[in-house]
């Protein structure tokens, strides 16, 4: 367990995001977990008829070329790669990944989490499925992330998991919480909805365009997990000669079933917002383990 809040750094909301956000994120200031949201509905159909034309496909494949640019500055660093990228093949997307680190003379331990496609057991699905569905998967949570992450791996790939889970898992990891944990679990899941989707938690979806001078490269964000599962939403600074969006914290925002009961911001000329849990949601599973219908 560690006494320091981990810094896990978003770099991708979804599947053809800013290929550069991965390069920004690792150099603009000091991170421990690399992560990315690639997958949706219509990604899971975009994937599966590439799969379709070659079965060793089915992955997002703009993961690999972010993931050549930063793989030898993050294992220099130590900087833990997380992302769900895999989609209906993490297995294929791991191995590509060790082929990078292979040409990149890197020694690096991939793992891949899987279980979560269906199609070979929609025997199993409740309602029964008629047809023949393109993609059918259950979320899966958060502790196998942060099991690999406890056996040595510097980079973890997924396929279909709760969105949340790409920041719960490394935070599970890094601190040691258990599966009982549910405060310190819960401000996790808070976290991780807020960065997930990338900019929108730095201007996109800010209310107030006239605010926001330049909105054409917003940062991505940052987000610093207590041990205490309490958390401080941040970016990197603006590098000199340009103005990515900077709002105040009052467009910082979250979809957790139960939000903290007290929250305490920076002030408004700040990026910085903080989130201290007070009570443990009600969804069932802080680790967000259990199925979630709500996408975007």
């Amino acid at each position: 367990m560690s006494a320091r809040a981990v810094r896990i750094a978003n770099c991708s909301g979804f599947y053809g995001d800013r290929i550069a956000a991965a390069r920004e994120m690792v150099d603009g200031g000091p991170i421990d977990v690399l992560t990315g949201d690639y997958l949706a509905e219509l990604t899971m159909l975009i994937l599966a008829k590439a799969q379709a034309k070659d079965p060793s496909a089915g992955y997002a494949k703009t993961f690999l070329t972010q993931v050549e640019a930063v793989l030898a500055t993050c294992t220099e660093r130590g900087i833990r790669i997380v992302a769900n990228a895999g989609g209906l093949n993490p297995a294929g997307l791991a191995a590509a990944v060790r082929e990078v680190a292979g040409r990149l003379r890197l020694e690096v331990e991939v793992a891949h989490v899987e279980g979560d496609d269906l199609r070979g057991s929609l025997g199993a699905i409740t309602p029964p499925v008629e047809g023949e569905p393109v993609s059918a998967n259950a979320y899966l949570g958060a502790w196998g992330i942060a099991e690999a992450l406890s056996a040595g791996a510097d980079v973890v790939v997924t396929g279909r998991v709760t969105d949340a889970s790409l920041v719960v898992g490394p935070a599970a990891w890094w601190h040691g919480w258990e599966q009982g944990d549910w405060d310190a679990l819960a401000g996790a899941v808070v976290a991780g909805h807020v960065i997930e989707c990338g900019p929108q938690a730095t201007g996109g979806n800010y209310a107030f365009l006239d605010e926001i001078t330049d909105r054409r490269y917003p940062g991505f964000p940052v987000a610093e997990v207590a041990a205490d599962g309490s958390s401080v939403i941040t970016k990197h600074p603006a590098p000199a000669g340009s103005s990515p969006s900077a709002p105040s914290p009052r467009s910082s925002s979250t979809r957790s079933p139960s939000p903290p009961t007290s929250a305490r911001t920076a002030p408004p000329t700040s990026t910085r917002s903080t989130w201290r849990p007070t009570a443990s949601t009600g969804c069932g599973s802080p680790a967000c383990g259990a199925a979630r219908r709500r996408r975007r």
